[in-house]
């Protein structure tokens, strides 16, 4: 499997993905400049999370319009899978690959703290490596992961069941306070209609490995280079 992970001015989980891909893969992930319009072809693209440009003008505006942007965007319409983690997240909304958008966070203050998700779907190669409905713990770093979209948006990513992961508590109950943003029906991650691109909050790459305490985010990278390499 060969993985490409895209570097923004701004990006800070650059090398969090690097080393995850890494272990997962056995060799190294190609990184990617921002202003490249070309890089090599490879099975998996990374946007990682960050502050993009600053977070200028809205979370992941300024980054979405980046040359390398407009590659992603056609192999992603290709079918090249694109995961997208926080300010990924951010700029796959902005970019139009994912629908909706992220706001600021419902109590207007930056959260950092570890989460509970459930695995709403694992029929996909970023998931494949969980079951369905399987609680996991992962930590949330973000000021803007307030996922909104208008009801027919959210009733038809629930009818297609593109709702990758949502908050709850360890119990796997959608409660409000295991909710840490005020995301709309506690969405932590959605999939495009093709289910080739994924976008989510939560940092699976910063809990990857039991030296960080713990590994819960491990089997998604493992699962990716079951399902593409």
């Amino acid at each position: 499997m060969k993985a490409a992970v895209i570097v923004f001015p701004g990006s800070n989980c650059d090398r969090d993905i690097q080393v995850s891909l890494r272990r997962a893969m056995g060799h190294e992930p190609v990184m990617v400049w921002h202003g490249d319009s070309s890089f090599d072809d490879v099975d998996l693209i990374a946007v990682p999370g960050g502050f993009s440009y600053g977070d200028y003008l809205r979370a992941g505006a300024m980054a979405a319009k980046s040359p390398v942007m407009r590659e992603i965007i056609d192999r992603a319409h290709k079918g090249v899978p694109v995961l997208g983690i926080c300010n990924g997240f951010q700029i796959l909304t902005e970019s139009g690959l994912l629908p909706g958008a992220l706001m600021r966070n419902a109590a207007l203050r930056y959260v950092c703290k570890d989460v509970h998700l459930r695995v709403e779907a694992n029929d996909t190669a970023f998931t494949q490596g969980y079951a369905t409905g399987e609680i996991m713990r992962i930590p949330v770093a973000h000021h803007d992961g307030n996922y909104y979209a208008d009801a027919d948006v959210l009733d038809e990513l629930e009818a297609e069941q593109r709702i990758a992961f949502r908050y709850t508590d360890q119990a796997g109950g959608e409660t409000e306070g295991a909710n840490p943003n005020g995301s709309q029906r506690n969405i932590a991650g959605i999939f495009n209609k093709n289910r080739n691109v994924l976008g989510m909050m939560p940092h699976p790459e910063r809990l990857a490995d039991p030296e960080l305490g713990g590994a819960d985010g491990k089997p998604m990278f493992d699962g990716l280079v079951a399902a593409l390499g």
